[in-house]
């Protein structure tokens, strides 16, 4: 039988991390469910490491490589460094304007974010039909900065900034442009395009601000699966449960119409451009007035508790129910 599209089922994925993985002594953090990104202990500090492929999108590629990788550096309290780049290009239509303009984004978004763009590989590759790039961002941190996906502690209140679904609003936008044309005007969709700009899918500057404000014990960067999938990292990576307050998730407008039109949930939409945290529930106030105060909306939407009590969704009238989960992106179903 073959697999769907999308990520790889947790189950079979931890069987060949334990299977296959090769660690040495200075991996601090290795590969593991909720944990992006690898931490090499330095005598300096941490080297971190991530890589991640932009497969949904054609448009502005180059840009949300950058971004994507540079996010899970900073959500393990590191800054990213360098970028190697491997794109793959098709067979068909590929032109020198093509590969000059994801070149270009890819400059553009190092430069702006301090990034030395270092390396990589590129070729025109038979059997695919829309550009890949695959990013690798080196990162530091320093010695006792380091944080962990796995470091969610019971009684941590859960704040999630922005909102969601930054990403997937912009890809539905960008990739059914001509179907949404006669549903919803034209400044309506370029605003939806324009997300990966503003609100923005960056969240190295919400990591940022968090560490500074109070004790966070993790953060991540909820991606494929949406704001669902990423609660169930956090809390698989820690061994613990999450009470949700459904009300209190910030779902974006234009995310809520655009799912609806096409009949899909926004909590399983790809939501890079939210970072979700968890902190001291003495500090929770103060990181999210910090955040406010420097205009980056933040909302805290639940609570770490123990195993037990598994991820719970609070909704309207106070009854409790399982967190909706999805075996892949709900994007999957349209794209």
């Amino acid at each position: 039988m073959f697999l769907p599209p999308g990520k790889l089922p947790i189950p079979l994925l931890e069987r060949l991390i334990r299977s296959y993985t090769i660690l040495d002594e200075r991996v601090v953090v290795g590969p593991s469910i909720g944990e992006d990104a690898t931490a090499i202990e330095t005598d300096e500090g941490y080297l971190l490491l991530k890589t991640d492929p932009i497969t949904f999108v054609a448009e502005d590629i180059g840009f949300y490589a950058v971004n994507i990788n540079a996010n899970d550096i900073a959500t393990m309290g590191g800054r990213p460094r360098w970028f190697l780049a491997t794109l793959l290009l098709p067979e068909r239509g590929t032109t020198e304007g093509l590969a000059e303009g994801i070149f270009s984004q890819i400059s553009r978004a190092c430069r702006a974010l301090g990034i030395s763009f270092c390396g990589g590989h590129t070729e025109i590759t038979i059997g695919i039909d829309r550009p890949i790039v695959a990013g690798t961002m080196i990162g530091e941190a320093e010695k006792g900065g380091l944080v962990r996906t796995g470091g969610a502690r019971q009684g941590d209140r859960i704040l999630l900034t922005k909102g969601v679904a930054i990403e997937g609003t912009s890809i539905i936008a960008r990739e059914k442009e001509e179907e949404l044309k006669g549903c919803f005007s034209e400044g309506f969709l370029e605003r939806c395009k324009r997300f990966i700009e503003e609100p923005g899918i960056s969240v190295i500057r919400d990591a940022e601000l968090a560490l500074k404000a109070g004790r966070v014990h993790s953060m991540h960067d909820p991606t494929e699966g949406g704001l669902s999938s990423g609660l169930l990292e956090v809390a698989s990576a820690a061994g613990v449960g999450m009470v949700i307050e459904e009300e209190r998730i910030p779902v974006l407008p234009e995310c809520k119409a655009l799912c609806e039109r096409f009949g899909i949930d926004p909590l399983g939409v790809i939501a890079s451009g939210a970072l979700l945290i968890t902190v001291d529930p003495e500090d929770a106030g103060r990181v999210v007035r910090t955040l406010e105060e420097e205009g980056i909306p933040c909302s805290d939407i639940g609570v770490v508790v123990e195993r037990e009590k598994g991820l719970k969704i609070r909704g309207k009238g106070g009854r409790l129910r399982d967190l909706p989960l999805f075996e892949r992106d709900e994007l999957t179903k349209i794209l």
